[in-house]
């Protein structure tokens, strides 16, 4: 009798797993009462999100959460797309006189996208036309996070001042092909740490972008002495083109030091530089890249006063950076809402502000058919500190990473507010 029990039992069970089994989903996610921010949409309310194939497939205000396989609890939370970090340095490897190429200073992207909610990135200039294809296969190929790439216009990358300041490593012909080679890929050449007094990089990086229809980032380095940024943003630089580090420089130069970068704000008024507006007008994009020390609060402040608020937050992350006041994307967008900057502007500078700036129009956005990249935060509210080489101050509110999706799946979950919670094999995702 025991065994015909047993017997039973287990065929009841059976019967269970196998209905269960046999259970077919719409979607294999539905994002459930979360506060939706979607700046490419215009949409700034509580909605649902439902998602399938690696895609955004339905955002209404009441999705069925039973027609999903994995449902997350969004109440109370803001779900927003994937962060787009702009200016990073990802071309990590163990030589030890490559720096940010294929060197120690340089960082692997998954672990430092994820728990931001970062789901993008841009690896600002690590790799040139050289050393690209190396970056390819070593980190790019084998990330869960999309990273894309602005070549260095110096064939090594960001090997040092031996090369960086060498102009015959510049070639604007074969940086050009290379970036025409990975095209889904490649969407800048970046210019960096050039620190001679002559043009020459900035119209071979120019003209490396022209041929190959992509975007230049300008840091501008520490000229001796300096060259002026009028010249850069109204004559040299095309309207599409990005100035980085846009609130670090030199306060100094024009007033006691002829060396340096020259700041975007006149220390001796406290406001911005007329030319600097009217570049805005022009078009050049004004980005953060608060690095280790590229962002002060002597220029951040006035300007933000003046409503001259960043096109694009990005962290200038490496090992330099990652631990000191940068720390992440969140924590920059929570320090410029800190200083003034609206949390819709904060968000779309996140997001569709930087998929437009490298024509990449596809990402930055939940709209029906997009991938379903997507960040999840909560707004903390409290007492928090920030701080910058020359200062600090307090905010009302923080954000926290409360999950990552990344084209469809789970892939940072930090309270588990997925219902079940599947662990998701960590496996590179193609472009």
């Amino acid at each position: 009798m025991y065994k015909i029990k047993f017997t039973l039992f287990s065929l009841v069970l059976l019967l269970m797993n196998t209905v269960s089994a046999q259970t077919t989903y719409t979607y294999s996610v539905v994002i459930k009462g979360g506060h939706v921010i979607d700046p490419k949409n215009k949409i700034d309310e509580l909605m649902d999100v439902a998602i399938n194939d690696g895609k955004i497939v339905m955002l209404a205000k009441n999705i069925d959460p039973k027609q999903g396989r994995q449902v997350v609890n969004a109440k109370g939370l803001y779900v927003t797309p994937g962060l787009i970090d702009l200016h990073v340095h990802f071309f990590w490897g163990t030589d030890l006189e490559g720096t940010y190429r294929n060197g120690p200073n340089a960082l692997p992207a998954d672990g430092f996208t994820f728990p931001a909610g970062v789901t993008t990135v841009v690896d600002a200039g690590s790799s040139g036309w050289k050393t690209f294809e190396t970056f390819k296969k070593q980190t790019i190929d084998r990330s869960q996070t999309r990273v894309l790439a602005m070549l260095n216009i110096v064939g090594e990358g960001m090997a040092g001042g031996r090369f960086e300041n060498n102009i015959e490593e510049m070639d604007a012909q074969k940086t050009a092909e290379m970036a025409k080679k990975y095209p889904e890929i490649v969407v800048g050449v970046k210019l960096a740490h050039f620190s001679g007094h002559t043009w020459t990089p900035t119209d071979r990086a120019v003209e490396a972008a022209r041929l190959a229809n992509i975007r230049v980032m300008v840091d501008f380095g520490g000229a001796k002495p300096f060259l002026p940024l009028d010249s850069l943003f109204n004559v040299k630089l095309r309207p599409g083109d990005i100035y980085t580090h846009a609130f670090g420089g030199n306060p100094e130069v024009g007033v006691t030091s002829d060396n340096g970068r020259e700041p975007i704000v006149d220390p001796k008024t406290n406001n911005l530089k007329a030319f600097v507006l009217k570049a805005r007008k022009r078009g050049i994009i004004f980005d953060v890249g608060f690095g280790g020390a590229s962002f002060l609060f002597s220029q951040a402040t006035p300007a933000f006063k003046s409503g001259f608020f960043p096109n694009s937050i990005s962290t200038d992350l490496h090992t330099g950076s990652m631990n000191g006041p940068m720390k992440s994307m969140p924590n920059i967008m929570s320090l410029f809402m800190a200083m003034g900057m609206p949390f819709k502007d904060v968000i779309a500078a996140s997001t569709w502000n930087p998929a437009k700036e490298i024509k990449r129009e596809e990402l930055g956005n939940l709209s029906v058919g997009s991938v379903a990249d997507i960040a999840i935060f909560n707004l903390r509210e409290g007492k928090f500190g920030f701080y910058a080489r020359d200062g600090k101050i307090e905010g009302k509110n923080r954000l926290e990473t409360e999950m990552t999706i990344r084209k469809g799946n789970i892939v940072y979950n930090l309270n588990a507010i997925a219902d079940p919670n599947i662990l998701v094999g960590q496996n590179p995702s193609p472009h």
